[in-house]
């Protein structure tokens, strides 16, 4: 299986809430949010499976999700890219996000499992969001 098929396996298993599933494909020592900065917790990084899984948590706890539109799947060697749309709020502040085009981007290691991933989007678009600074 390819990695770009891996990563369709993985938004496809986001998009009907089968997170477990969705991290049977994440590296024992994943590298989650790779060099965000940003304090909205389900931006902030993350090391392994277990931290991983709490990005996962965050979301369901703190945003409501009203779109989530993954358009186009880029890759080469141990690297994809997924292009998509989203729109969310989040549930404390009634703040709204809307992504156009936003960028995930995964690297895989050999066994086929994502190693390191981050999210390459407006940061500070959330961050007025849920600090509620709109």
């Amino acid at each position: 299986m390819s990695n770009i098929d891996t990563t369709k396996i993985i938004m496809e298993s986001f998009r009907r809430g089968d997170i477990e599933h969705l991290l049977t494909h994440i590296a024992d020592d994943v590298d989650w949010e790779h060099g965000s900065t940003v304090d909205v917790p389900w931006y902030r990084p993350r090391h392994g499976k277990e931290e991983a899984a709490g990005f996962f948590e965050s979301l369901a706890t703190s945003v409501d999700i009203f779109k989530w539109e993954p358009k186009t799947y880029l890759g080469a060697g141990d690297l994809t890219v997924v292009i998509l749309d989203s729109d969310y709020s989040i549930k404390s502040t009634g703040g709204r996000v809307i992504y156009e085009d936003c960028v995930l981007v995964l690297r895989f290691n050999a066994a086929g499992k994502v190693a390191r991933f981050a999210h390459r989007v407006d940061l500070h678009q959330a961050w007025l969001a849920y600090h509620d600074q709109r």
